[in-house]
């Protein structure tokens, strides 16, 4: 049953003010400099002499500032510590190829014998030949020759030791992904290639599934066409329903949000998604309506934490997009869009899905959104607002929002890739936010310094270890220290 603007407006009308209150109870934090100020202000706080809430000292939510990295790598609060696991160009696979380069989404897995596994999507596009450390194109794991991403699985063993192989090569761009109930990975490719351009043999544009645990099921790659083709960035599961959401991180017109619906009688596990034929099940994209039943018709529209907005889903005409890109594919006033739609996570019985930022091609600009789909409620709700950062080289403020994980200890763990400085940082349910460590790496120069993003951000299954990458030139690290629980 489709959730219709004349629904929505009513039920908003029959709770009141309720629509907004239930989008605000436990939200989660706005960043330093965000819109909505005067709740800003309330809810989080001035800790800073600059008026930006760092969470920094006197009882606030973070684990206290960053302490410079004399190796100049990974500032870290005080008795926390980092290790590195995969060092594109430095470690090597079992083949004894080097670890692969530009890591990217990740996952963690419990291996046998006490081992973490962890995928690692390597976003590599075009040809191999573009690429110092592609990933080695394994007998038996290639989809297309000519492509140079993929993915490799590591394994870090109790005694701390790693190994390292390939899981799928011959992909291109493999962005974020998720990680499956059913205990394996999706990678998702963010390119809209075709066989032909770029040098590609083959069409591209897929998710793929990768199993940590078993080497044979990743043989003879194919992709989930039943998911759609275009720019893939992060994909989740919803265990109950079994609906599959994607995002797309594309612009001109900007990207679209995607719920899969499965066929009747399919159940989800290991390997059955390889026996889907390509149309299988319903893709469609959102048709956001607000609280006065009016259609919203981009997510940047939201200027206030806690707005809520009612969802309605329209079928994607040509999921294969052979002729037309999927999000081409809608007139204005079909569909809700949005600006970079990056990571997700699965966690409080929803989807948390972020836009990293809206600029000219939006209706309103900001430095990032996070949003919490209800699936029970078919609702979407801001939990994150972050303003245009205005000096991106100065520490401090947060902007540019992408890989995301629901932290064990509540709230959210943010990986940043914006402009300037990058932070993984961490947003309370309170709302604040709190710096976890900063990127100390200058790929620049002294005059004109450079920084990349981090990626990958992922927690161990027992919860001891926060892992993340610095995608540029691509280092796996591991990050440990006194985590603790967040009080509600």
């Amino acid at each position: 049953m489709t959730l219709t603007r004349r629904d929505f407006a009513r039920r908003s009308a029959l709770t009141g003010a309720g629509v907004a209150l239930a989008g605000s109870i436990g939200a989660l934090a706005t960043a330093p400099g965000a819109l909505a100020a005067t709740e800003t202000d309330e809810v989080a706080g001035t800790d800073g002499a600059d008026g930006h809430s760092h969470g920094h000292g006197n009882g606030g939510p973070g684990y206290g500032p960053l302490v410079p990295d004399p190796e100049g790598l990974l500032a870290l609060p005080a008795h926390f510590s980092y290790k590195v696991i995969t060092y594109s160009g430095r470690t090597k696979l079992e083949s004894g190829e080097f670890t692969p380069s530009n890591h990217d989404g990740t996952a963690t897995f419990p291996g046998p014998r006490g081992t973490t596994l962890l995928v690692n999507n390597h976003e590599l596009k075009g040809p191999r030949a573009d690429w110092k450390y592609p990933v080695p194109l394994t007998e038996g794991l290639v989809y297309d020759p000519a492509a140079s991403g993929g993915c490799t699985v590591v394994e870090v063993r109790p005694d701390g030791q790693v190994a390292e192989w390939v899981g799928i090569a011959g992909t291109a761009t493999n962005c974020a992904g998720g990680r499956t109930p059913w205990g394996t990975w999706l990678t998702c490719e963010e390119t809209e290639d075709k066989a032909g351009k770029n040098g590609m043999t083959k069409d591209h544009g897929y998710v793929f599934e990768v199993d940590p645990l078993d080497r044979r099921a990743n043989r003879a790659p194919k992709p989930v066409k039943a998911f759609g083709r275009y720019a893939h960035e992060a994909v989740v599961i919803d265990p109950k329903r079994g609906h599959a959401y994607l995002t797309e991180d594309a612009s001109g017109p900007n990207g679209l949000l995607y719920r899969w619906t499965p066929p009747q009688g399919f159940h989800h596990g290991r390997g059955r998604l390889r026996t889907l034929a390509d149309d299988a099940g319903a893709l469609k994209a959102p048709k956001c309506y607000d609280s006065g039943g009016r259609f919203v018709d981009d997510l940047s529209r939201a200027t206030k934490i806690g707005t809520v907005y009612g969802v309605d889903w329209v079928e994607v005409p040509d999921r294969d997009a052979q002729t037309v890109p999927v999000r081409g594919q809608f007139k204005d006033g079909e569909i809700t869009r949005a600006r970079k739609l990056e990571g997700m996570w699965w966690g409080d019985g929803g989807a948390y899905i972020v836009s990293s930022y809206a600029r000219e091609e939006s209706p309103v600009r900001h430095d990032g959104q996070v949003w919490f789909y209800d699936p029970s409620r078919r609702t979407l709700t801001l939990k994150v607002l972050l303003g245009v950062n205005p000096d991106p080289s100065k520490d401090g403020a947060f902007d540019g929002p992408d890989n995301i994980t629901v932290s064990p200890y509540g709230g959210l763990v943010i990986a940043e890739d914006g402009e300037g400085i990058q932070h993984l940082f961490g947003a309370t349910e309170s709302g604040r936010t709190y710096p976890i460590a900063r990127n100390e790496l200058n790929i620049g120069t002294e005059e004109k310094p450079e920084y990349s993003e981090f990626t990958g951000v992922t927690f161990s299954p027992d919860g001891k270890t926060l892992y993340a990458n610095i995608q540029t030139p691509g280092i796996m690290l591991a990050i440990t220290g006194p985590w603790r629980r967040r009080r509600r």
